[in-house]
């Protein structure tokens, strides 16, 4: 697509995504009264079958333990020309306190990482997808997919399923909301992104008693003080001082202790994140031996398991380059900015594990206001208007991609 026709089309779908943007409000607040957490999305998942039914897309249900969904838009005739666009459909174990008249019905739950605005704006792409179906070659896979904040992620359970194949994508696009950015405006970052997340349970057993005497006892809450002090030389001491990485345990307690009781054991809870796959499994070996050979030392005993969470996020290169052109070519390029890497993660890296993906972020800040409301937080909201920017710039990527001239399978060019 080169010239008046690419001119036209950035038209046409700019066009239907401001004319989408009503009812992309509407859904998005309907997806936020009605919040579910992770693998158990039945009615969001209803409600997204029921929108790609109006829209006359075909879909098939039932993916990911039961509530994902794998769309399929087919265009002109071109069966070698594949492209997967993803969003997300759960909600976190939140209570939310935003005093809006589309605040979460279901006590607990809110939709506090931008979860609906993902689904929402998957829709719109397909709705403007759907509508110029004509004008484009190929097909686009879009997967509506459950449990991304639970391991052992959504992502991992839809490739299990299949839902790459038959027709397997070239590439994969999915995006996350940046409270910080402003609506209308979108960040991207070739390479590593994101880090692995792992989940770390550690208890150390000792003997308890009183606590007068504590040289009859051996005292798991003063062995575990060592023990997290000593584990953060896996950081401090162990990891490249030029490698992001980051150990954190955010759960301690006990059973059964009290001002002047020693417990028998204490129990710790943390995280392990890093973005360096080879290095990831190393530490967790060093980990392992640290609190092993620690407390034995101090006279306890330990037990550790280490839980493998999502791999590192790696944008691939080609693909994230071509997709800022494509972005900046659709908004402007001072709308357009280069991300920093982070340490929070996300389960679309297991789709960047298996081909080439490109995860970028989509601002949502009210622009002028210095009001940021975070992700995980009870008061997370969104300017609505970034609605019209996620639904079609998805759905212009989606068909730049597609009317490349030279398609490879590795979707380079």
């Amino acid at each position: 697509m080169r010239g008046k026709q690419t001119t036209i089309m950035q038209q046409r779908i700019k066009a239907l995504a401001q004319s989408w943007l009503e009812e992309g409000i509407a859904i998005r607040r309907h997806l936020h009264q009605h919040p579910e957490l992770s693998f158990q999305e039945k009615e969001t998942a209803r409600f997204i079958a029921g929108k790609l039914t109006e829209y006359g897309i075909s879909f098939r249900e039932g993916w990911a333990g039961g509530t994902g969904i794998v769309a399929l838009i087919e265009g002109r005739p071109a069966p070698d020309r594949v492209i997967a666009l993803r969003g997300d459909i759960d909600a976190l174990p939140i209570k939310e306190a935003n005093q809006v008249s589309y605040c979460s019905v279901n006590e607990g739950i809110m939709h506090a990482c931008g979860h609906d605005v993902h689904t929402t704006c998957l829709l719109g792409a397909a709705y403007i997808l759907q509508q110029l179906r004509d004008e484009w070659p190929g097909q686009v896979k879009l997967l509506f997919q459950p449990g991304e904040e639970l391991l052992p992620g959504g992502a991992s359970l839809m490739i299990r399923d299949g839902a790459l194949e038959n027709p397997a994508p070239a590439a994969i696009f999915g995006q996350h909301v940046e409270p910080p950015l402003e609506a209308g405006m979108v960040g991207f970052r070739a390479g590593q992104f994101m880090a692995s997340a792992d989940e770390i349970y550690i208890t150390v057993k000792g003997k308890g008693g009183h606590g007068a005497m504590p040289h009859q006892c051996i005292d798991p809450i003063l062995i575990t003080a060592h023990l997290l002090t000593g584990l953060q030389q896996v950081i401090s001491r162990n990891t490249n001082p030029f490698l992001p990485a980051v150990l954190t345990f955010g759960h301690i307690a006990s059973e059964g202790g009290a001002t002047n009781i020693i417990p028998d054991e204490v129990k710790i809870k943390g995280t392990f994140r890093t973005l360096d796959e080879k290095w990831r499994f190393e530490a967790h070996n060093r980990i392992r031996n640290m609190a092993t050979q620690l407390v034995e030392g101090m006279g306890g005993t330990c037990e550790c398991t280490i839980e493998v969470g999502y791999p590192v996020l790696s944008n691939h290169e080609a693909l994230t380059l071509r997709a800022r052109q494509h972005a900046e070519a659709f908004l402007g390029a001072d709308k357009v900015v280069e991300m920093p890497q982070r340490l929070t993660a996300e389960d679309f890296a297991f789709y960047s594990q298996v081909m080439p993906a490109c995860f970028y972020r989509l601002g949502v800040r009210k622009p002028g206001s210095d009001a940021v409301f975070p992700v995980h937080t009870s008061t997370f909201d969104v300017d609505e208007n970034c609605l019209e920017t996620g639904a079609g710039l998805m759905a212009w990527m989606a068909v730049q991609e597609l009317e490349g001239q030279r398609w490879t399978v590795d979707g380079g060019r």
